[in-house]
């Protein structure tokens, strides 16, 4: 998904976001709020539905507050408390290297217990290795800065840390046998891609199908597509193209695309069918 390959701002040098100044605002009141109810982030992490590692990341301003937090916060710290935390949420501006039309989607892709991803014209964006990265970035248009070409690695790079922080969360990848077979990058990128596949999808919690190439019943024919699950067992939609994207809400809406994606599901090929196509193709380069 390329939605964060847009943005100006930069990151910092261990592969984190920036923290902007508002962003470190809200964590420092949250922190200072948690800490005069004498509650450790260990202790008051379960009690608002989260890791104890992603409230550390928003007291330190590094990742960008979910719209409910403030509501299970209040039941834990208090109303007083959580009208502080709304009031510095009303401030809150985001500079972590992604687009601005992205930072919804991404707030509820770090909550998400179920995240599906189909892709039909490049590597999902939380699967891609840093050299894969990197050869996308070198195409992009307008060309970017080196300022801006790195500061969209690091953001990218964050992103993936998803798929280790979020163990619980099912991640469910389909992609297009097309895409791995175009050898984007070269030889050594694609053969360091299908090794990091490999690696990915050994995880308990990710999936990866890998769609054929000759699949005369193939049900992606209107494109890539994003499904989220909430933590209220809600569903999301979100599809982009051309640095611009939508997010879908309507239950009918995103109920016929878990139909499609379900179809589609059927339609690739098995979990371990596919580890075995990326090892194939992995020494076939």
């Amino acid at each position: 998904m390329g939605a964060d390959t847009i943005g100006t701002t930069g990151c910092g040098s261990g592969g984190e976001p920036e923290p902007s100044d508002s962003l470190r605002t809200f964590g420092a009141v949250l922190k200072a709020l948690r800490d005069e109810s004498r509650l450790t982030q260990e202790e008051f992490a379960p009690r608002v539905r989260y890791s104890a590692a992603y409230i550390a990341k928003i007291e330190q301003g590094k990742r960008f507050p979910p719209r409910d937090l403030i509501d299970r916060a209040e039941d834990v710290l208090g109303p007083l408390a959580a009208r502080v935390l709304a009031a510095a949420a009303r401030s809150l501006t985001r500079k972590v290297g992604l687009a601005s039309w992205f930072q919804q989607w991404a707030a509820i892709e770090e909550e998400a217990v179920s995240l599906y991803a189909y892709e039909s014209s490049v590597v999902p964006g939380l699967l891609q290795p840093e050299q894969y990265i990197r050869e996308i970035f070198e195409r992009r248009l307008p060309p970017l800065t080196e300022e801006q070409f790195e500061s969209q690695v690091a953001a990218r790079r964050a992103r993936q840390q998803l798929l280790e922080e979020r163990p619980n969360t099912t991640f469910c990848f389909l992609i297009e046998e097309g895409l791995l077979q175009r050898r984007f990058g070269g030889v050594e990128v694609t053969d360091v891609l299908l090794s990091h596949l490999l690696e990915q999808g050994a995880r308990r919690n990710v999936e990866i199908q890998v769609m054929p190439q000759q699949q005369e019943d193939h049900s992606g024919f209107e494109g890539p597509m994003y499904l989220a699950e909430t933590s209220d067992n809600r569903w999301v939609g979100y599809v982009e193209a051309h640095d611009t994207s939508m997010l879908i809400r309507d239950p009918k809406s995103t109920s016929a695309m878990l139909q499609r994606y379900g179809k589609m599901r059927s339609q690739a090929l098995s979990r371990q069918v596919t580890m075995s196509l990326l090892k194939q193709m992995r020494g076939a380069l």
